[in-house]
């Protein structure tokens, strides 16, 4: 995909950004089904965003797998975001990346994505959002904020912050907050009412038997949540 493809299937992204169903990949999860055809069925049944992540994949294979993800998000005005790989964005054709505190410093991914891609910032303490504060203006788009609660798909994640923990950055962040880790229908209107602009799940989705019922699901409770 040639760099002026790739500006005008970014420029199909409908802003403002809609972070309320935000499904991270699980190529492990996923098995037999597939990325692909979970992706398929999730945007199909009220997934909003798609963050491709597979740690265990090479540079080439993710590119092969974000190009069909491309494909099938095409027209549909869901971003594809690639995680922590910025020089992959490009090459796949994605809206953006998301990285976390420990990769590529935030200034430097922008200068790598352009002003136009989107770019979204894990932060787990106040003093990430302190230290996402003191970037220029449109560095960052977005915050995952996490782990909220335990989670087993991410062994070296950070310690879960907890609802209050989640509620005290949403306040401080300027920008909208996607809650990550441990999320399950139940805890959607929890998470709302503490601020979150969505709630970004793997396991819900990823290698559920029914993966359209399962995004469909956590769509409803976060819509029914709405006040």
């Amino acid at each position: 995909m040639s760099s002026a493809e790739a500006t005008v299937l970014r420029s199909t992204v409908l802003r403002p950004l809609d972070l309320s169903v935000y499904l991270v990949t699980d190529t492990r999860l996923c098995g037999a089904f597939g990325v692909a055809a979970t992706v398929a069925a999730a945007i199909g049944a009220g997934a909003t965003t798609v963050q491709l992540r597979d740690p265990d994949a090479t540079d080439a294979e993710l590119v092969t797998l974000g190009r069909s993800l491309v494909t099938l998000l095409t027209g549909t005005a869901i971003p594809l975001l690639v995680n922590d790989r910025v020089h992959l964005v490009e090459p796949i054709g994605a809206q953006g990346a998301h990285i976390g505190q420990s990769d590529l410093p935030v200034i430097e991914a922008r200068q790598l994505l352009g002003p136009h891609a989107l770019l979204g910032l894990s932060a787990q303490t106040l003093d990430h959002v302190m230290d996402a504060r003191s970037t220029p203006p449109r560095t960052i788009d977005y915050l995952g904020v996490g782990p909220v609660w335990h989670q087993t798909t991410k062994p070296n994640a950070a310690p879960p912050c907890g609802l209050d923990g989640f509620a005290a950055i949403a306040e401080m962040s300027p920008w909208p907050c996607v809650a990550i880790g441990g999320i399950d229908t139940e805890r959607i209107p929890s998470l709302r009412s503490a601020g979150a602009a969505g709630v970004a799940v793997v396991s819900a989705i990823c290698g559920q038997p029914d993966v359209a019922r399962a995004t469909g699901l956590v769509s409803a409770a976060w819509h029914s949540s709405e006040h």
